[in-house]
């Protein structure tokens, strides 16, 4: 049974999506620009991180500063990279202790076994932060017991193991993963090597009491070492420093749901997330900041006929201890209207966000879909976003930066309009949107100590993308796409800039299968030419667009024992995503694979 308000039930087949609505939906009836990739996908490719498998997403950039797990940011349509809202296992979990941010470097992908993306801005479902999208994904799932083990170049090492029992309805899955590499110098080559660790735990369970009871529940911590270059404390120049940060997540969450989810349903649920972000200098303690939320929710939900009705109440109290304790409450209303009209899929959402620390906001969406023949279909979608202040942006730094208790949230509204073809093993999809940010929160210089202020200006973000795929049998499954995209901002001095980090073209090509013995996936990611700022010299500098190439090769020795190569960035590609951070060559990695699901 589904748990209403958990945006990630692992039960939940690849054709239904849960962030499209706040209830789930058939991805064929969702208007909103969506891209999953299932279980069968994750293995074949066998990414180390999530940030890996997110460059087959159509107008999403990945910025990873330096080698393997280094500080990682995701930009959804041009949107900034705290802008986007992430779920793990139905856990809103943007760190609050780390400027409302995804932490994408501590995601370790061997756990994963559903990656959903949703374009376009979502807070009149989900609130703040979800002008980008929303990225969800989900832990271990299923009756299998499986085990894997790697090593491969720049030291690495990689391992996991994952258990579930029972069944989709009532069960329990467990999975523990690690990984770490020596990395490389990513400052220029000929200092001390910049590495990572990391270790994910995750934990999910669900209950089905009777056929009007279910209770769900999960859990995850996830850690991890981060080793980089950064600016000597001297000159305030890059340098090949012995920076390290010490990062974790730790949550829990608790849901359950009384009625028939397929006519009248109520959901209770209550979380709680707690971070910790401490940065050392050649191992001695510099800094630490530590935040929690907890968040407690009800959701009810009604269906007549074809008509689907949504109310939902949420609560947020969050805390932040760095150089000094601060506490934030934020309250939202949420309701939905989702049904058919003859032939047009429609769906409608409205939400009041109440904040005590920054002024209230209310968001719309609305969304239609109309078959125009039995293969082709076109969708329109109105959304609206907003982010809150982070407590750096209301409070400040001491001795750095002063706060802005009056800031508004950020807000951007846009739409989207689609043809989606489908016919046989193939489908098609066509996407034009637009977007405008305003009252983005920008740095105030006007004072005796730097603060904040929203802009006057507008953000400016649009895009074309386009998405296709074939699939006949599960020998071969193959997906391609390419973006356009178009983000400005306004600049000093008036006018406006390209903004940084945001390609205007990217694209993908993916596949995989199974033949026999035999599996195998692949992945080849484009990131086009984009811009950055270099704070040494002080000016604006473009990085080069590259290719990044790299898959899995994998024979089944026994029914239960598999054996498998995988290459990463294969065409050896020499790139920065972020200026002055250089990136791993081509490396080879070799693995055994156990206790396989057929």
């Amino acid at each position: 049974m589904f748990i209403a308000d958990n945006p990630t039930d692992p039960s939940l087949a690849p054709d239904i999506v849960v962030t499209a609505s706040r209830d789930p939906v058939e991805k064929d009836e969702a208007p909103a620009s969506v891209t999953v990739l299932d279980q069968r996908h994750l293995d074949r490719l066998h990414a180390p991180f999530l940030t890996d498998l997110l460059r087959e997403v159509p107008s999403l950039a990945v910025a990873v500063s330096g080698p393997s797990g280094s500080l990682s940011e995701v930009r959804i349509r041009g949107a900034e990279a705290d802008q986007t809202l992430l779920f793990v296992d139905g856990i809103k979990a943007n760190d609050p202790a780390s400027g409302n941010a995804p932490r994408f470097e501590l995601v370790n992908a061997d756990l994963l076994s559903r990656v959903e993306v949703v374009r376009g801005p979502q807070s009149a479902l989900w609130g703040s932060e979800a002008i980008g999208g929303v990225i969800a994904v989900d832990g271990p799932t299923g009756g299998a017991t499986v085990g894997m083990a790697e090593i491969g170049s720049f030291g690495e090492r990689r391992g996991a193991a994952r258990v579930g029992i029972g069944n989709a309805s009532t069960g329990l899955s467990l999975g523990i993963a690690g990984q770490r590499a020596t990395g490389i110098d990513s400052f220029n080559g000929l200092g001390d090597k910049d590495g990572y660790s990391n270790l994910s735990l995750r934990a999910s369970g669900r209950w089905r009491a009777s056929d009007t009871l279910a209770v769900a529940a999960s859990a995850f911590r996830l850690a991890g070492v981060s080793q980089f270059d950064g600016y000597d404390p001297v000159t305030f120049l890059h340098a090949d420093t012995k920076d390290e940060s010490r990062d974790r997540l730790t949550a829990g969450r608790v849901a359950a749901t009384v009625g028939d989810e397929t006519r009248l349903y109520a959901t209770a649920s209550a979380s709680l997330l707690a971070s910790r972000n401490a940065y050392y200098l050649a191992d001695v303690f510099q800094s630490e900041a530590r935040a929690k939320r907890r968040m407690l929710g009800l959701q009810a939900g009604a269906t007549f006929g074809e008509q689907h009705f949504i109310l939902a109440a949420d609560d947020e109290h969050e805390s932040f201890d760095a150089f000094i304790h601060y506490v934030r409450d934020h309250r939202a209303l949420t309701a939905e209207w989702r049904g058919k009209l003859g032939p047009l899929v429609t769906d409608a959402a409205l939400r009041l966000d109440m904040f005590n620390r920054a002024k209230d906001a209310t968001s719309v969406r609305a969304a239609a879909q109309l078959p125009l023949t039995t293969t082709l279909r076109l969708a329109a979608t109105y959304g609206e976003g907003i982010a809150q202040p982070t407590f750096y942006d209301l409070f400040g730094y001491p001795g750095y930066s002063a706060g802005n208790p009056s800031l508004k949230p950020e807000r951007s509204r846009g739409g989207e309009v689609s043809l989606r073809w489908a016919q046989g093993p193939w489908t098609a999809t066509l996407t034009g949107w637009k977007q405008n940010l305003t009252d983005e929160i920008v740095p105030d210089y006007g004072g005796a100590i730097p603060s904040t202020m929203n802009g006057g200006g507008i953000s400016h973000r649009r895009g074309v993308e386009f998405e296709g795929g074939w699939s006949r049998s599960d020998r071969l499954r193959v997906s391609a796409s390419a973006a356009w995209l178009h983000a400005d901002q306004p600049a000093d001095g008036g006018g406006s800039r390209i903004e940084y980090r945001r390609p205007a073209w990217s694209g993908h090509v993916a596949a995989d299968g199974r033949a026999g013995r035999w599996s195998y996936g692949a992945l080849v990611a484009y990131t086009g030419p984009r811009r950055d700022f270099d704070f040494d010299a002080y000016q604006e500098v473009r990085l080069g667009g590259y290719w990044l190439a790299g898959g899995r090769l994998a024979y089944r020795l026994t029914r239960q024992v598999e054996l498998g190569v995988r290459v990463a960035n294969a065409f050896d590609a020499r790139y920065e995503d972020v200026v002055g951070y250089r990136t791993e060559g081509r490396s080879i990695h070799v693995g055994l694979r156990v206790g396989l699901p057929d």
